[in-house]
C-alpha cells in the first residue's frame, strides 16, 4: 500500500476535510458539464446532440485524468490543490472563452471541446488524489465509499443549483464564476489545512498562484458582462438592444434604423419590418375558414403578435396562450419593443396566458376550440420534434369543437422542403384534410405553414379561403389577392428525388433530421 508524505495531524478533522473538499468538487464538476453543454447548445446548436457530445467527452477525459493521476507519487496534496486553482480559472472563464472566441474565429466548437476535454481530464485526477490522501484515515471499503458517496452527493447539489438557481437567475455570465469560486474556496481551504506540513518553496508557489488566481476572478466577475455583451453583438449583424438567458433559452433583441429583430437562441423569430408578412398568414387563413371563431388556443407565439392578429374577430370571446418560457410572455407584456409591435394584445381580458409545455397543455385540457394556431420555434431539436409529431397533433384534434381548424408554422417549403413535407404528411396520419400554405418574408425567405380540417377537404378550404371577406378586417398586407397567391405551389421541384419521407412521430423523430438537413445556407 502506498501511503502519503505528509502527516495531517487530527485523523478525524483532515479526513472530514478531505471528503468535504471532495463534495464541493462533485457539485462544481457537475455544474462545469453542464455549462459547457449549454455553451454548445447556443453556439452550434442541436441541444441533444451537443450535451450527449459534451458529456460523453468530459467522461472520457475524467478517465484519462483518473489514469494520469496515477503517475503522481509524492506531493498529493499540492498537486491537489493546484488542479483545484488550476479549475476555478478555467471554469470561472469559460463562458467568457467562448464569446471571446465567437468574436475572433469561426472555430468556437473546436474551443468548446478543447476547454471540455482539459476541465474533464483535471475533475478526472481528483478522486482518485483524494481516495489516495485519505487512506491513512479510513480502511480501503470504507474510503472509497465514503469519497464517492460525497461526489455524488455534491453531483445532486450541483444539478440543481445549476437547474433552479444558476441558469435561470446568474445566466451564462455570472454561474462559471460561482462554480470557480467553488474550487477557488476548496483549494484555499485545503491549503490552510495543511501548510503546516508543506515545504516553504511549495507554500510561496501556492500562496503566488493563488493571489493570482483570485485577483484574475475577481476582474473577470467586473469585466463579464461587457465582454458577454460584446461577443454577443458580434453574433449578430445589428445592435444588441436587448439580452437575457432565461431558463429554456437565450433571448436577444437587436435593432437596425426603426426595425427590431427577436431571436431565440440565436435564431430569428420575428422583425418588426416584416412580421405582418408570417402573422397575418398564420391567423386570418385559419379564422377566415371557421364560420363562427369563439375560443381560440394559440400554443406558443410568447411574442403576442398572433394574438393580436385573433383580436381584430369580434366573434372571439377567449383565447389561451400556452407558452413555455414566462421571460417571453412577460417581456411581450412589459418591453416598449414588443407592447408596441403585439399592441398590448396580452393585456386584453380576453386572454389568458398559460406557462406551460404545449404538448402537457395539450394532453391535460378538458376545453376545446374552435381554431388551434400552433406557432413555435422550428423543429430543430428532439425535444422540439415531438410538438410536431403524429401524437401531438392527433391529440390538437380531439380538443377542437366540431368544424374546428388547425394550423402550424412549418418552416420553408423550398429551404427545408423534406421537412415542410414530413409535417403536411404528418398532419394527414393524424387524420387531418391539409391545406399547405407559404409566403415570402424578406427577412426569413419563403416561408410556409400548413392547416389542417377534418371536416373540409383541401379543395374546400382553398374555396372559401379565395371567397372570404379578408377586407372586412383591419389587415396590414392580407387580401383576396394574397389568399390566391399563398394557397399556389408548383411542382415539388425541390422533393425531384422521390426520396420517401416519413411520419413524425414521438418514438421516431425523424423531421428534426429532415430540417437540419435543409439548404438553409442557400438563403
Amino acid at each position: 500500500m502506498e501511503y502519503i508524505k505528509y502527516n495531517f495531524g487530527e485523523e478525524v478533522l483532515r479526513s472530514k476535510v478531505l471528503k468535504l473538499s471532495i463534495f464541493a468538487t462533485g457539485l462544481a464538476g457537475i455544474v462545469a458539464e453542464y455549462i459547457l453543454s449549454t455553451l454548445a447548445t447556443y453556439f452550434l446548436g442541436d441541444s441533444i446532440f451537443q450535451w450527449t457530445l459534451i458529456l460523453s467527452i468530459m467522461l472520457f477525459s475524467m478517465g484519462l485524468g483518473s489514469r494520469l493521476s496515477r503517475k503522481i507519487k509524492k506531493y498529493l496534496a499540492e498537486i491537489f490543490i493546484l488542479i483545484e486553482l488550476c479549475l476555478s480559472l478555467f471554469c470561472s472563464f469559460s463562458s467568457l472563452i467562448a464569446y471571446s472566441a465567437e468574436s475572433f474565429t469561426s472555430y468556437t466548437g473546436i474551443i468548446i471541446y478543447t476547454m471540455a476535454i482539459l476541465i474533464g481530464m483535471f475533475i478526472g485526477m481528483e478522486i482518485p488524489l483524494v481516495i489516495r490522501l485519505n487512506q491513512t484515515y479510513e480502511s480501503l471499503r470504507v474510503n472509497i465509499s465514503n469519497v464517492m458517496e460525497k461526489d455524488y452527493y455534491g453531483s445532486l447539489v450541483g444539478g440543481l443549483f445549476f437547474a433552479f438557481i444558476g441558469l435561470p437567475y446568474l445566466g451564462l455570465t455570472y454561474t462559471p464564476f460561482v462554480l470557480g469560486l467553488v474550487n477557488f474556496t476548496v483549494a484555499l481551504f485545503l491549503f490552510y489545512t495543511v501548510k503546516g506540513e508543506l515545504e516553504t518553496s511549495s507554500k510561496k508557489k501556492l500562496y503566488f498562484l493563488s493571489s493570482i488566481i483570485g485577483v484574475a476572478i475577481l476582474v473577470g466577475v467586473f469585466i463579464a458582462n461587457p465582454v458577454i455583451l460584446y461577443g454577443e453583438q458580434h453574433k449578430y449583424v445589428d445592435k444588441v438592444v436587448y439580452a437575457q438567458q432565461t431558463k429554456y433559452q437565450r433571448i436577444v433583441i437587436t435593432k437596425w434604423k426603426d426595425h427590431h429583430w427577436l431571436f431565440l437562441n440565436g435564431n430569428e423569430q420575428l422583425s418588426t419590418l416584416d412580421e405582418v408578412l408570417y402573422h397575418e398568414p398564420l391567423v386570418h387563413t385559419v379564422m377566415q375558414l371557421h364560420h363562427y371563431p369563439q375560443n381560440i388556443l394559440v400554443l406558443g407565439g410568447g411574442d403576442g403578435c398572433a394574438v393580436r392578429e385573433v383580436l381584430k374577430y369580434p366573434s372571439v370571446d377567449s383565447i389561451t396562450l400556452v407558452d413555455l418560457d414566462p421571460a417571453m410572455t412577460e417581456l411581450a407584456l412589459t418591453h416598449p419593443v414588443l407592447t408596441k409591435m403585439n399592441e398590448n394584445s396580452l393585456s386584453d381580458s380576453k386572454v389568458r396566458v398559460i406557462n406551460q409545455d404545449g404538448f402537457s397543455f395539450i394532453e391535460k385540457s378538458l376545453s376545446f376550440y374552435d381554431v388551434i394556431i400552433i406557432d413555435l420555434p422550428d423543429p430543430k431539436t428532439v425535444e422540439l420534434s415531438r410538438l410536431y409529431s403524429k401524437e401531438f397533433y392527433t391529440i390538437c384534434k380531439k380538443q377542437m369543437r366540431p368544424g374546428g381548424v388547425m394550423i402550424t408554422q412549418s418552416g420553408s417549403p423550398y429551404y427545408a422542403a423534406r421537412a415542410y413535407k414530413c409535417i403536411e404528411k404528418t398532419f394527414d396520419a393524424a387524420g387531418l384534410n391539409t391545406l399547405p400554405l407559404h409566403n415570402q418574408i424578406p427577412t426569413l425567405g419563403e416561408w410556409g405553414w400548413v392547416i389542417g380540417s377534418s371536416s373540409m377537404n383541401r379543395e374546400t378550404m382553398k374555396n372559401k379561403l379565395l371567397s372570404s371577406k379578408i377586407e372586412n378586417y383591419n389587415t396590414k398586407w392580407i387580401n383576396k389577392e394574397a389568399m390566391s397567391m399563398i394557397t399556389s405551389f408548383g411542382k415539388d421541384y425541390f422533393l425531384h428525388d422521390n426520396i420517401e419521407i416519413e411520419v413524425n412521430q414521438v418514438h421516431n423523430p425523424v423531421l428534426y433530421h429532415y430540417y437540419l438537413k435543409g439548404n438553409w445556407g442557400v438563403y
